[in-house]
C-alpha cells in the first residue's frame, strides 16, 4: 500500500504455510540507538515477529482495553505537510488518509495490537473475523447489533454489499482492488459498470446478503487473506443512503469514533466526537479526546521545530505521517527529554525510481540510471540511518524470503552510485534518449529528492527536465496512464504478509489502469506467467515462484531502480499520552491517544 510519500502498508511478515501470519514487531522508542545500526535494524525487522491470529466474537467485543492513565477531553493537533488526496473510503490507498480513516470509518474487520508486537484480526462491524468454509472459498460475516452511522441509521448487509459494489464504478479509481479481482477477475469493472447504483447487482453466488445481518463472499479459489483485506481502509463501509458518488470524497459519513465538523480542502480538517459510535462494539478504538485539529501546509522542518520547543499548543500536537526533519535529528536524539517523546520503527516500504516503460524503452538507459542513482544522498535527505537503509532490490527486509545479499546492480557496494558503469552503458545511446522528464512532489522531501536525482543523473550525461507536482495529488498524477513523465519516485509496502502483495499490484500487466500502482506500466509475458503460477500454488511453493519473478523483473526488465528501505522516526508533544508505534500503520497509533491534562 502507499505511504503518504509512498503506499501505505501493513508491516507484516508471514508464515502462511503453517496456517498463521506473523507481523513485524517494532517497539516504542526508549532512547536506544536503534536506527543507527542498519544491519541490526534489518535483523530486527526480520526476527521481531509474532503470530497473527483471526479472533472470535469474544475478542471482537468492545470496549477496547483502557490505556493506562488515559483522561478524557481536549483536542489533539495533527501536523501534516500536504492535504489529503481522498476521504472517500473507496479511494483510500495512501497512508495519511488511511490514518484518518481509522478515526472516521469502520469496516467488517480491523487489526488489534497489544503493544508488544502481537497483532490480531478482529471483527470490527462484524461479530468476529469471519467464518471460513468450503476450504476457504466461502467466507461468512455477521454484523454486530446496534451499529449506526453518524446520522443514526442502522448499518445493514445492504450497506456492505453497496460498499463492495461501488468500487466497480468508474469514478472509483484510486483504492485497493483485491476483493474485486477475486470476485470477478482483472476486468471486474465490466461485470458491474454502474457500480451497483442501478438495478443490477453482483449475483448471490458471488456476493450474497441473505438477511440484514449476513454477508457471504463466494470465491473460485481459497482466499485465506480476506479478513486482512477487509481491514484495509479502502473497504470501510459507505452507507448506501448517504452515498453521493463523486461528492462523497468531500463529505463522507462516519461510522467510527469521530466525524467531520469542518473540512477546508488542503488547509484544515476538524473532527468532533461521533455520538452514534458505541464503544461497547469496538475492541480497537478509543474516543478519549473531544476532537482532532488537522493543520495542513506545515512542513516537516516546522513540525520538528515546534515539537522540539514544546511550547503552547504544540504540547498537544503530533506528527501525523511526517517524520523528524533530517537536519534536526541530532537536536532530537541529543536531548534526552526530547528524545523520549519519539517513536521509531522499521517500515515495510521500498522507495524506487520508476521508469515509465511507455517512454523509457531502452533498457540500457534504465540500467545506467539504476547504477548511477545516489542512495546515500537520498537517505541523507530522509534523516540518514534514522530515515532508511540502501535498497539492494525491490522487496523489503520485513517480507518473508527477503534476500539481503541479492544486489544485481551493486547498490550495497556503491550506494553513492557507480558513475563509470553508468557512463559505459550510455556510451552508444542517442542524446534524445538521454533527455528525461522527472516528476517530483512539491514538498520539502520532494525537493531534496529532486536535487539528489538531478545531481546523480547529470553526472552520467542525462538531461533531467524536472516537473513539480502538487504533493497531495502526486500519486494520482503519476498513476495516470498517459502521464507526461519519464521517471518518478514511489514507494510500496505489502498489504499483508506475502511478496505477492508487492509483485502483483505493482508489476502485474493485468493491473495496468488509471490509478493502478503499476506505475512503470510493465506488461511482460514471463512476469504474467510467474504471477499466475504463484497465485495457484501453496504458500511454500509460491515463495520460490515469487523469488523467481522478483529476479526476472529486476534483472531482465528493470522497471524501477531500488533506492532505499524506509524507517519511521516521529515526534510528539509532552502533553500527548498513550503514544506508541503502530506496527500495522507504521506511524503513531492514533486509536489510543489522549491528553494528559
Amino acid at each position: 500500500m502507499k505511504t503518504f510519500t509512498s503506499r501505505r502498508a501493513r508491516a507484516i511478515v508471514v508464515a502462511l504455510a503453517a496456517g498463521s501470519l506473523a507481523l513485524t514487531a517494532c517497539s516504542e522508542n526508549t532512547g536506544s540507538s536503534s536506527g543507527k545500526d542498519s544491519g541490526k535494524d534489518q535483523e530486527e525487522a526480520k526476527t521481531q515477529s509474532n503470530a497473527v491470529t483471526y479472533q472470535d466474537a469474544a475478542a471482537s467485543t468492545g470496549p477496547a482495553e483502557e490505556v493506562p492513565g488515559a483522561k478524557p477531553g481536549g483536542t489533539i493537533i495533527a501536523y501534516q505537510e500536504s492535504g489529503l488526496s481522498h476521504l472517500d473510503p473507496g479511494q483510500i490507498y495512501v497512508s495519511d488518509a488511511g490514518q484518518v480513516a481509522n478515526l472516521l470509518f469502520r469496516g467488517l474487520t480491523n487489526f488489534e495490537e497489544d503493544g508488544k508486537g502481537g497483532v490480531s484480526v478482529v471483527g470490527d462491524l462484524a461479530t468476529d473475523s469471519g467464518k471460513m468454509s468450503d476450504g476457504g472459498k466461502t467466507w461468512t460475516f455477521t454484523l454486530k447489533d446496534g451499529i449506526k452511522d453518524q446520522n443514526g441509521k442502522a448499518i445493514t448487509s445492504a450497506d456492505v454489499r453497496h460498499t463492495i459494489e461501488r468500487t466497480y464504478a468508474e469514478f472509483i479509481f484510486d483504492g485497493p482492488t483485491y476483493i474485486q479481482n477475486w470476485l470477478n477477475g482483472s476486468k471486474f469493472k465490466e461485470a458491474l459498470p454502474d457500480g451497483g447504483y442501478g438495478d443490477k447487482h453482483l449475483p448471490a453466488e458471488v456476493l450474497d446478503t441473505p438477511d440484514d445481518k449476513t454477508i457471504v463472499f463466494h470465491f473460485d479459489k481459497p482466499r485465506p487473506d480476506l479478513p486482512q483485506t477487509l481491514a484495509m481502509p479502502g473497504y470501510s463501509i459507505v452507507p448506501e443512503a448517504s452515498d453521493t458518488k463523486e461528492q462523497y470524497d468531500k463529505a463522507p459519513v462516519a461510522t467510527g469514533p469521530y466525524k467531520i465538523a469542518e473540512y477546508k480542502l488542503g488547509k484544515s480538517l476538524k473532527l468532533v466526537k461521533n455520538d452514534q459510535w458505541d464503544p461497547n462494539s469496538d475492541s480497537v478504538r478509543h474516543q478519549y479526546v473531544d476532537g482532532w485539529d488537522f493543520q495542513f501546509g506545515v512542513t516537516e522542518s516546522t513540525q520538528t521545530k515546534r515539537l522540539i520547543s514544546d511550547q503552547g499548543d504544540s504540547k498537544n500536537a503530533i506528527q501525523f505521517t511526517g517524520s523528524v526533519e533530517a537536519t534536526q535529528i541530532q537536536d532530537v536524539v541529543g536531548d534526552a527529554e526530547v528524545n523520549k517523546r519519539t517513536i521509531q520503527g522499521f517500515q515495510p516500504y521500498v522507495q524506487v525510481l520508476n521508469f515509465n516503460l511507455d517512454r523509457v524503452k531502452n533498457k540500457a538507459v534504465r540500467d545506467a540510471i539504476t547504477y548511477a542513482v545516489n542512495s546515500k544522498s537520498l537517505i541523507a535527505g530522509e534523516g540518514g540511518a534514522y530515515g532508511g537503509d540502501v535498497a539492494a532490490n525491490l522487496l523489503a527486509p520485513t517480507l518473508p524470503g527477503y534476500e539481503a545479499d541479492y544486489d544485481p546492480y551493486g547498490r550495497l557496494k556503491t550506494p553513492q552510485g557507480n558513475i563509470e558503469k553508468a557512463k559505459e552503458l550510455l556510451a552508444d545511446v542517442p542524446a534524445a534518449e538521454k533527455k528525461l522528464v522527472f516528476a517530483y512532489a512539491n514538498s520539502e522531501a520532494g525537493q531534496k529528492r529532486k536535487v539528489a536525482i538531478e545531481d546523480a543523473l547529470t553526472k552520467i550525461g542525462v538531461d533531467v527536465v524536472a516537473k513539480e507536482i502538487d504533493a497531495a495529488s502526486y500519486y494520482e498524477q503519476i498513476g495516470k496512464l498517459d502521464n507526461p513523465y519519464d521517471i518518478y519516485i514511489s514507494g510500496w509496502g505489502q498489504d499483508w504478509p506475502s511478496a505477492g502483495t508487492v509483485i502483483t499490484p505493482v508489476y502485474d500487466g493485468d493491473q495496468i489502469a488509471d490509478g493502478s500502482p503499476n506505475y512503470s506500466h510493465i506488461n511482460d509475458p514471463k512476469v504474467q506467467e510467474l504471477i499466475n503460477k504463484a497465485l495457484t500454488q501453496e504458500p511454500t511453493e509460491a515463495a520460490a515462484t515469487w523469488t523467481e519473478a522478483h529476479h526476472y523483473i529486476l534483472e531482465k526488465v528493470n522497471p524501477a531502480a531500488p533506492l532505499w528501505y524506509t524507517k519511521q522516526f516521529q515526534l510528539y508533544g509532552s502533553n500527548i499520552g498513550g503514544a506508541r508505534y503502530s506496527t500495522e500503520s507504521s506511524y503513531i497509533d492514533v486509536t489510543r491517544l489522549f491528553l494528559k491534562s
